[in-house]
């Protein structure tokens, strides 16, 4: 019965519910602003290393596939020249000209092969050593991130040490808050902190303005806040406004 009674309160405890209220999130506002984009640039610093570290498992992957490459055609360079040698010694014991002709064509045609080879060779150790350049300014910028993600998570730590705590009793604070709170003014008011960037749904008359859009309010209306007889809202932002409090005047 005693939080029913809460619930159904003059216009005047609601407000200054509500008001309490807003207080309790702003501060918890206060300490996630504290972290500010942290989380953010942790997390992106964690997709560009994953980014930069597949890029450096592809070019190595692309080394290996070169040095295959120059590997297969080493053993082509040293077949050919068995096959030269096999062919030399063949035209020891030839029989006519035509014999000796066709096997110095084959001779021919592996010695261009063995070039051609060395040719490819030459050009696919040109391409590892860009490679090896490519992938050592990679690896370097996955060092330099991982450095600067390890400050970052440092750092985000650091404040979320300092302030887990503090934002753990404010959020428990809030829940019991919004219990003394009837349930369409809390969804109201859960509304108008969605909608609003600095999340104030209920904001102070402040030298005759809105707090939260810094509107003109009618003097008419600024006596109607002030007596807190009925749920008065800012006709610009739809902000709920209440009274300046005495410490603040």
């Amino acid at each position: 019965m005693a939080a029913a009674t809460k619930k159904e309160g003059t216009i005047a405890e609601k407000l200054d519910a509500l008001f309490e209220l807003q207080k309790i999130d702003s501060e918890i506002d206060r300490i996630r602003t504290i972290r500010g984009e942290l989380p953010l640039e942790v997390q992106s610093l964690e997709d560009e290393i994953i980014g930069l570290n597949t890029r450096v498992s592809k070019i190595n992957d692309e080394i290996k596939e070169i040095e295959t490459e120059i590997a297969d055609r080493k053993i082509a360079v040293k077949d050919a020249e068995s096959a030269i040698a096999k062919y030399k010694e063949q035209q020891n014991n030839v029989r006519n000209n035509r014999e000796f002709e066709s096997l110095s064509k084959e001779i021919e045609f592996q010695e261009l092969e063995i070039k051609l080879h060395d040719k490819k060779s030459k050009e696919a150790k040109l391409k590892i050593d860009l490679k090896k350049e490519t992938l050592t300014e990679a690896v370097e910028r996955v060092e330099m991130k991982q450095e600067d993600l390890d400050g970052k998570k440092a750092e985000l730590e650091a404040i979320v040490s300092e302030t887990q705590k503090d934002e753990e009793k404010l959020m428990k604070a809030s829940d019991t808050a919004k219990k003394n709170i009837e349930s369409r003014l809390v969804f109201a008011y859960e509304r108008l902190r969605t909608n609003a960037k600095n999340g104030l749904a209920v904001v102070q008359v402040m030298r005759g303005s809105c707090g939260g859009c810094f509107n003109k309010i009618p003097p008419q209306r600024q006596l109607d806040i002030v007596t807190k007889k009925k749920i008065i809202v800012c006709e610009h932002c739809g902000r709920i406004l209440v009274p300046q409090e005495a410490s603040e005047a």
